[in-house]
């Protein structure tokens, strides 16, 4: 038995939904690894151990095997505990490409945790001058989103 072929209606293009203005274009999702991994290449190495901390608290002890190419792995014991112990050193060795891989995983699997990655730059005003005017926009237009959808 065939179906007939329908096309959906098109979207009229005189007013954009109002869930429309609420969501982040798609390209600037993708955008917020880069933009997390390039700041963590430019702060401190004591807010580089806060974010690596953070990011990797909620990962499994499976996945912090394989992500960034096992760069992680030393932390799989210490997986789901409530605190994790980063050193300076290793938080110094981590590449941008592994804190990349490392979002991008994270992103996926728990987003709170991202905003709260994103809301602690964007606190630190040294941190944005750093990160210049377009990512710190993007990364202030991704929290704002993201505090209007959890209000509704």
């Amino acid at each position: 038995m065939k179906f007939p072929h329908r096309r959906p209606p098109a979207p009229s293009d005189s007013q954009p939904s109002p869930a429309a203005a609420d969501v982040v274009p798609i390209r600037e999702m993708h955008a917020l690894p880069g933009v997390v991994a390039n700041a963590f290449t430019r702060v401190r190495l004591g807010q580089r151990v806060r974010m690596l901390r953070r990011l990797l608290l909620p990962v499994g002890p499976m996945a912090l095997a394989v992500l960034g190419g096992g760069a992680f792995a030393k932390y799989a014991a210490q997986a789901r505990w409530p605190r994790m112990s980063i050193s300076f050193d290793d938080a110094a060795q981590v590449t941008s490409a592994q804190v990349y891989e490392l979002v991008r995983y994270v992103q996926q699997s728990n987003p709170l945790v991202l905003q709260q990655v994103l809301a602690a730059l964007a606190r630190d005003a040294t941190t944005m001058v750093t990160l210049g005017a377009s990512v710190a926009a993007i990364v202030l237009q991704y929290r704002a989103v993201a505090k209007r959808s959890g209000s509704d």
